[in-house]
């Protein structure tokens, strides 16, 4: 290698150093704000899910189809995947998808895909796709989502639904997760929930009000986790971009001192060439 190609590789990877600090800058605004949405929509969340557990640990299943497990093709489940649109990432994907494998099987499952990168893995692994909302805005289609879902369910197409996702859990740390979302299973955890159950006074009619409450729930989850998959993704490729920038840093250290070398090499030979120029012009 000469010198000439190793400045023509530290031109290249300053070019590339520049491309991922510009995306990681860009991941950097985007993760701050879908990690504001993510943790602001926590204690919401959190809340609402404690008082539905409370309401319904003890009521019958009569009250909500959505309680019950659903009859017609017993075992077949449908399964919500969210991935990202695109790479660049770390093994943001790659976990989702190992985790995933090693849950079900791919080939015996209908899904309903968020996320290109998710709908190849999908159809590579031979799993069926009944529905595919890849879009730029995901929460935008969680009313679409939410009434296939229900309506395949209340058809008894289905006797499970469940979600996958990656979980936010830090700006490091995304945990790949399973939510069944369907049938709705509520069970009191000690002995103070089961006193607060006895608190609460259903009007004016617990079958209406229950179902309702119920539909919004689910629908709420879903947007929750599509929120919770955003922040992790960023996050990720932040963290991603920002390693491929300290590689660059490095290997451009590495290709300098490389080109300093050459360089010295080449002078040197030259002082031997005019060294021996002239011992020989003097004998």
């Amino acid at each position: 290698m000469n010198i000439r190609q190793v400045r023509e590789k530290i031109d290249s990877v300053k070019n590339v150093k520049k491309i991922t600090n510009a995306m990681e800058l860009v991941s950097t605004i985007k993760m701050k704000r879908a990690q504001q949405v993510a943790t602001e929509a926590k204690p919401y969340q959190t809340t609402l899910e404690t008082m539905i557990n409370e309401l319904t640990a003890n009521l019958d299943a009569n009250f909500s189809p959505l309680l019950k497990t659903g009859e017609y093709e017993k075992g077949k489940e449908l399964v919500i995947l969210i991935s990202t649109n695109k790479g660049l990432c770390g093994a943001y994907n790659f976990n989702l998808f190992r985790f995933l494998n090693k849950s079900i099987a791919i080939s015996k499952t209908d899904f309903i895909v968020i996320g290109k990168k998710g709908a190849l893995f999908v159809n590579k692994m031979g799993g069926n796709i009944v529905a595919d909302f890849t879009s730029n805005d995901p929460l935008s289609s969680v009313p679409a989502i939410f009434d296939m879902i229900l309506d395949s369910y209340l058809a008894k197409k289905y006797s499970d639904i469940a979600i996958f996702y990656n979980q936010y859990v830090s700006t490091l740390l995304s945990s790949p997760t399973r939510f069944d979302l369907l049938p709705i299973s509520f069970k009191p955890k000690n002995a103070e929930i089961n006193e607060k159950i006895q608190e609460y006074a259903v009007e004016p009619d617990p079958t209406e009000l229950v179902d309702q409450l119920l539909k919004s729930f689910i629908e709420e989850k879903i947007r929750n986790f599509l929120i919770q998959a955003e922040a992790g993704e960023h996050s990720s490729r932040m963290i991603s971009m920002k390693n491929a920038t300290d590689n660059a840093e490095h290997v451009i250290y590495n290709l300098t001192l490389l080109r300093n070398k050459i360089r010295q090499e080449k002078i040197t030979y030259e002082l031997l060439d005019m060294m021996t120029s002239k011992e020989s012009v003097e004998n």
